[in-house]
Parts: structure tokens; C-alpha cells; sequence
């Protein structure tokens, strides 16, 4: 047989390597060695681009430890007044006040939907089935402000309501946190709920204005 080349020795030496037999095994029969494999690796940085973008969400204050966000929803004026402005918000006014006001809305509004799509509404009974149907409705709401009031706060604990504005500024903790506060809250729901709804059915089948839901 002809001599092996003296490159495919070289290709067959750099390719197959010989171990030494542990003991137990053969010296014939010697363990070849594969190269390992290279897995080859790269890094992606991001580059920083030179005109700074404007962010428009935002931590508030530039705190991101406050928890809370500043879009250009909520951080317009015009939302801020709104908001500042709901009966849940007004600090200054009394628990009592504040119920009596989301009571009255509630109750006028909640006549409505009862007349239309009662189980009387073609009957001539709509209006006031429709009227009392509101009214348990606000009754089952203020029992259910009653037992969130009795399981949320304790009698004579302070007002769990932060005293402190996010700029900083002290203010007075909102009565409404308490449990007076809640109980006068719940209060001025019920009277509030059930006089929306004694106004709404005076306008409608009282006075007999022409309005579309009767």
C-alpha cells in the first residue's frame, strides 16, 4: 500500500487525538478525543441618542417612589378641577353633605331604568313600581355602606387619610376616613337617594312634565 501524504497525516493528527486507557481497558483500543464545539457570542449596547426625547408619562413629581403616574390626562388642569370637584375630593365639605349630594344623584337617576325596563313597564303602575324599585335599590346600597363603614373603621381611630399633599404640604386629614365620618356619609346617602327619587316622581307623574321615560 502507498505511503500516506504528508498532509493527510497532518489533516488526520489535528482531527484525532489519542487518550490514555484507563485502567481496566485495553491499550488497543485507545479513547479518540473530538474537538469541542464554539458557540460564537455577541453584545448588543444601546447607543444613546443625542437629542433627549420628551417623556410623557411620568412619575409624579419625578418621584418614582410615590406609586403614582403623571399623563397628559391626568395632569391637565381642566381634569384636575373636575376631579378636585367630585364630592369624594371636596376635603372641606362635611361627610354628611357629601353623602346627601352622591345620594341625590344616585336616586334621581336610578328611576329611570326601573320604569323603562321593569317588569311593569307597559302597565300603568310603571312609574311607581319603577319608583319603588329605585328606592330598595338606594335602601340595599346604604346597608352595604353600612357594613363597609363597620369593617373598615374603629370607633375613635383617627382618620386614616394622609395629611400631607404630594408637594408636601399639610392639610387636614378627610373626616370621611373615620368612622363618624363614614356613618354621616352613609346617612346622607339614604336621605339623599330616597329624595332623588321622590323628586324624580314628582316631576314625572306629579307635575306630568313631557319627558320621554314615562
Amino acid at each position: 500500500m502507498a505511503a500516506s501524504s504528508p498532509m493527510a497525516i497532518q489533516l488526520k493528527s489535528s482531527f484525532t487525538r489519542t487518550l490514555v486507557s484507563p485502567k481496566g481497558l485495553s491499550s488497543s483500543s485507545p479513547l479518540p478525543l473530538y474537538p469541542s464545539r464554539r458557540h460564537s457570542t455577541f453584545t448588543v449596547k444601546a447607543i444613546q441618542s443625542e437629542k433627549p426625547t420628551y417623556q410623557v408619562i411620568q412619575p409624579i413629581n419625578g418621584d418614582p417612589f410615590i406609586g403614582s403616574l403623571e399623563t397628559p390626562v391626568t395632569s391637565s388642569p381642566l381634569i384636575a378641577w373636575y376631579l378636585s370637584n367630585l364630592p369624594a375630593y371636596r376635603t372641606a365639605v362635611s361627610p354628611l353633605l357629601r353623602g346627601i349630594e352622591v345620594g341625590l344623584a344616585h336616586g334621581y337617576l336610578l328611576v329611570g331604568p326601573f320604569v323603562k325596563a321593569g317588569p311593569l313597564r307597559n302597565t300603568e303602575y310603571a312609574g311607581a313600581a319603577g319608583s319603588l324599585a329605585a328606592g330598595g335599590l338606594v335602601a340595599i346600597l346604604s346597608i352595604c355602606l353600612t357594613i363597609y363603614g363597620i369593617s373598615s373603621f374603629n370607633e375613635g381611630d383617627a382618620s386614616t387619610a394622609p395629611s400631607l399633599t404630594l408637594t408636601g404640604r399639610k392639610k387636614q386629614p378627610d373626616q370621611l376616613q373615620t368612622a363618624d365620618g363614614w356613618a354621616k356619609f352613609t346617612g346622607g346617602f339614604f336621605f339623599g337617594g330616597i329624595s332623588g327619587v321622590i323628586w324624580a316622581y314628582f316631576l314625572l307623574y306629579v307635575l306630568d312634565l313631557p319627558y320621554y321615560i314615562k
